[in-house]
């Protein structure tokens, strides 16, 4: 029926899931999944977390969509709007609220060209800010924009961390749009001083400095916000994907002074649904729990912990706190066995002589001699598993030992079997179970 009905643009994998909780998520069969795709940097604070569950549900008691436009004095807007401001430098003052990243980067480019009265945009190539039209236009990959032109004029690209190419910007440019961390081109951090070096340009040629904040935004990153690891000072900002605690919503962000130019005359910049009082209810309740329960410094420490533990030849990892990447060399299927890279070949000789079955990566997903899927396998119990403590959390990495030819064993982090072979306290009391 999902083929019928549904438009899916994806690789068409169809996991049916029944629920989701915290980093978790459960088939309709009851087999336990951890969840690394994070509904894309939405879920922040996990899924359904309790205290913005009650917020949704104690807002809905009360009301739901309104009027939007200012009409009305609606709480939940009032409040998480200056809950964002208190996280932001003194000039970053005044919200707008959308429905999306999308919508966020259109407002915030119509709000640069009026504001600004140039017409002129850069981005820089490999950049992403979403598929509408105009932050379509101002996408850097070629291959995703192709089949929709016409788009845009008056669009130019510069290459990111490439210091040379900041002469583009000119008295005639609105504004620069950057994302201060390339997501979609692949976790590239900018360089030593780039970002500060592009603050100056601007400011020196009156261009406002747009910062994409939609993926590094509400502590992926170890900050609240990424640019606040770079000493910059936008003029605007763009928010989405985790600001509603998985709720849609999105909203750009700049000064009383710049802002107030987009709504005049009225009516100029218009939403129905932006900063719907649900949404923004989660929202609040999502932001206060980054901040009272030290998810920002979990972000931080788990990301210095993850470049740590995977240590291995061949490949590396890179990123800031919990937005981060691995580099697998595309040319080399790997797998690992004790701590142990080897590639295939080596795989099928072991398998040969040893009569064993081995879970390895085949460069897209982690697979078993079957060539069955293995969406994540984890093994909490030396010295089979890669493991920390931090504040007595413990993260799995990877299951790193071979699985005997024949064996019974869960390899989907599922509560369904025990390993016989291990005597662990963990294992005994059933509290993690094999992979």
């Amino acid at each position: 029926m999902i083929k019928n009905h549904i438009v899916s643009d994806s690789s068409q994998i169809y996991f049916d899931f029944g629920r989701a909780e915290g980093s978790f998520i459960w088939d309709k069969t009851g087999k336990k999944y951890i969840d690394f795709i994070s509904g894309i940097s939405v879920s922040n604070v996990g899924h359904r977390h309790p205290k913005v569950i009650e917020a949704i549900k104690n807002q809905l008691d009360k009301y739901m969509h309104l009027m939007v436009y200012g009409e009305y004095v609606e709480s939940p807007q009032v409040q998480l709007a200056k809950r964002i401001c208190d996280f932001l430098p003194a000039n970053l003052t005044s919200v707008y609220f959308v429905n999306s990243g999308a919508e966020a980067i259109e407002g915030a480019i119509k709000l640069a060209k009026k504001h600004t009265g140039r017409s002129e945009i850069i981005a820089f190539k490999n950049g992403y800010h979403g598929s509408t039209n105009g932050a379509l236009s101002i996408m850097g990959n070629e291959k995703l924009k192709q089949q929709f032109r016409p788009l845009w004029p008056g669009i130019r690209f510069s290459n990111f961390n490439k210091s040379d190419d900041l002469n583009k910007i000119s008295k005639k440019t609105a504004c620069v749009v950057v994302e201060v961390i390339q997501g979609e081109a692949g976790i590239v951090l900018p360089q030593t001083d780039y970002l500060k070096t592009l603050d100056e340009f601007c400011k020196q040629n009156g261009t406002l400095l747009v910062v994409d904040e939609i993926q590094t935004g509400m502590g992926r990153t170890g900050k609240m916000f990424g640019f606040q690891h770079y000493g910059i000072s936008p003029d605007i900002i763009t928010l989405a994907k985790a600001l509603g605690g998985g709720m849609p919503l999105g909203a750009f962000v700049a000064s009383q002074e710049i802002m107030s130019t987009l709504c005049k005359p009225p009516l100029s910049h218009i939403t129905t649904f932006g900063g719907h009082p649900v949404c923004c209810a989660a929202g609040l309740a999502a932001l206060n729990v980054l901040a009272d329960e030290n998810l920002l410094e979990n972000a931080l420490s788990k990301g210095e912990l993850i470049k740590r533990l995977l240590t291995f030849d061949d490949y590396t990892v890179h990123g800031k706190g919990l937005f981060a990447k691995i580099d697998i060399p595309e040319d080399k299927t790997v797998m690992l066995i004790e701590g142990e890279i080897i590639d295939e070949n080596e795989c099928v000789r072991r398998e040969e002589e040893e009569n064993n079955v081995y879970i390895f990566w085949n460069g897209d997903h982690y697979i078993d001699s079957t060539n069955e899927v293995i969406m994540y396998i984890n093994h909490d119990c030396e010295p089979n598993c890669i493991v920390d403590e931090i504040e007595g959390n413990r993260l799995g990495i990877y299951a790193v030992r071979p699985i005997q030819a024949g064996e019974e064993i869960t390899i989907d982090y599922g509560y369904d079997e025990i390993y016989d072979g291990c005597n662990c306290l963990t294992c005994k009391t059933g509290l993690a179970k094999s992979a």
